[in-house]
């Protein structure tokens, strides 16, 4: 099974996180990308726990319906493991070895890398290019996860009627969403470090690109789940119906003084957070845009927030601004999941690789 570039054919993206399967199909037409078709089905509490899949049952039934709302006609899908269940690591390997010769090189020294044992861990490794030290070796990029984690996606999609044709990594599908919002950055990217905070419902992920690559990735227990679990105290209401109105509005006049305002400001102060352990661990290297991205961007206002107190240029990204949209998907719905459709973009890109 490949993770990475083999020539794929066309594949939809299905992003499974907390609080929902995102489902994206995407097609191209010279330059220009369009949404050929989307859904988003919320899951229920306890689906998806750190990331892992607790009810496969539960999480194919919610493709299913995803995939039928949709309407794509698609049968081969890419899936993501999250960062924190996978390992990478970047190894230096003679640049004379053919692909044979490094896979099996890579299997012999494996176990150096890889805290399981080998017979438990998928893994799949691409060149990077060539080593800045010495030109005569490359850099080769392994990444390993535990078969479980792999096989859980693979079965939930299986018994939804599709195929993992790719296993990507949540923060390499991210990296490659990053290319469509190049263009809405205030400058050049050559040599700038720009964070996407991903703040979903029950994590927040920052990953750090520096020239376009993924340099650093940071997972914090923080999301939209706890603005859900005070409407829910709050108000008296179930924890679906909490997460509905956060969506929706319709909630009293102090909602947004007393509920609203101090959770954004809690979120600001993860975000500013998670940047200083960044720059702390990384000498010297600052921050140069932020990328809001996850349910909790679309929160009004959270980007201003975001660049006044942290003093960085802030924009919500949407993967989505320069594409055409299909007849089948209605282009409101499509900018309010614009934010949390980041690593579903990531992955319905994979059929242009």
């Amino acid at each position: 099974m490949s993770w990475f570039n083999q020539k794929q054919g066309a594949v939809i993206g299905v992003d499974i996180s907390t609080a929902a399967v995102k489902l994206l199909e995407l097609s191209k037409v010279g330059v220009r990308y369009r949404v050929e078709s989307y859904a988003v089905v919320p899951l229920p509490q306890d689906a998806v726990i750190d990331k892992n899949i607790a009810n496969i049952d539960v999480i194919s039934g919610a493709i299913k319906r995803a995939y039928k709302q949709s309407g794509s006609k698609l049968k081969q899908a890419s899936v993501a493991v999250s960062g924190s269940s996978v390992m990478t690591k970047i190894i230096a390997m003679p640049a004379s070895l053919t692909d044979d010769e490094m896979e099996e090189q890579i299997m012999v020294e494996a176990d150096q890398y890889v805290p399981y044992s080998l017979d438990e861990v998928n893994f799949d490794f691409e060149v990077q290019g060539q080593n800045e030290n010495n030109p005569e070796m490359v850099d080769v990029l392994l990444a390993a996860s535990r078969k479980e984690i792999v096989e859980d996606r693979i079965e939930a999609l299986a018994k939804a009627g599709l195929k993992a044709k790719i296993v990507d990594v949540e923060a390499f599908a991210m990296e490659n969403a990053f290319g469509l919002l190049v263009d809405q950055l205030p400058d050049s990217i050559e040599g700038q470090a720009i964070a996407i905070v991903d703040i979903g419902a029950t994590m927040t992920t920052l990953n750090v690109l520096f020239n376009s690559r993924t340099v650093y990735t940071r997972e914090q227990g923080f999301g939209g789940k706890q603005l859900a679990e005070e409407i829910q105290r709050r108000y008296g209401l179930t924890y679906e119906e909490a997460g509905l109105a956060k969506k929706n509005g319709g909630l009293p006049d102090n909602y947004t003084t007393d509920v609203l305002e101090p959770f954004k400001r809690a979120m600001v102060q993860q975000i500013q957070r998670s940047i200083q352990f960044f720059v702390s661990s990384s000498a010297n290297r600052r921050i140069d845009s932020i990328i809001l991205a996850g349910g909790c961007a679309s929160i009004p206002g959270i980007d201003k927030l975001v660049q006044q107190t942290i003093g960085v240029p802030a924009i919500i990204a949407n993967p989505f601004i320069n594409m055409t949209l299909s007849s089948k998907v209605k282009p409101h719905a499509l900018s309010n999941d614009a934010s949390a459709m980041m690593i579903a973009c990531g992955l319905a890109l994979r059929s242009f690789d």
